[in-house]
């Protein structure tokens, strides 16, 4: 038999801190209203309200933590091959986050989005 695992303080385990009720439903408030303005946001590129290049230039906070993959997913005509095709001749990995591209990445991206 195996000796039991000595016991390890709570914050050496890889465990969130305990918040309080008031600290997760703000941070429940501001994920929801971070993905509603995501939502509307995606609408609005389907609908051709708004334009992918300057949202990839210059993007508002609250997509900063939203994949690239996905963004591109809402521009019409823009399928998960051509995106993947798009992102592969771009060197940029489908996970990657608006937010973590390069400034390399974000321009050699809306170059190639606006041929």
């Amino acid at each position: 038999m195996s000796p039991a695992a000595p016991s390890t303080p709570k914050h050496a385990t890889g465990v969130a801190p305990e918040r309080s009720l008031t600290q997760r439903m703000d941070a429940l408030r501001r994920a929801n209203e971070i993905r509603t303005r995501r939502a509307s946001l995606k609408r609005d590129l389907k609908a051709g309200r708004r334009q992918i290049h300057g949202l990839l230039l210059d993007p508002p906070e609250y997509l900063l933590t939203a994949k690239v993959f996905d963004l591109l997913l809402a521009v019409p005509k823009y399928g998960r091959v051509k995106v993947n095709r798009i992102l592969t001749q771009c060197r940029i990995s489908p996970s990657k986050t608006i937010g973590g591209l390069s400034q390399r990445q974000r321009h050699e991206l809306v170059s190639f989005l606006r041929r």
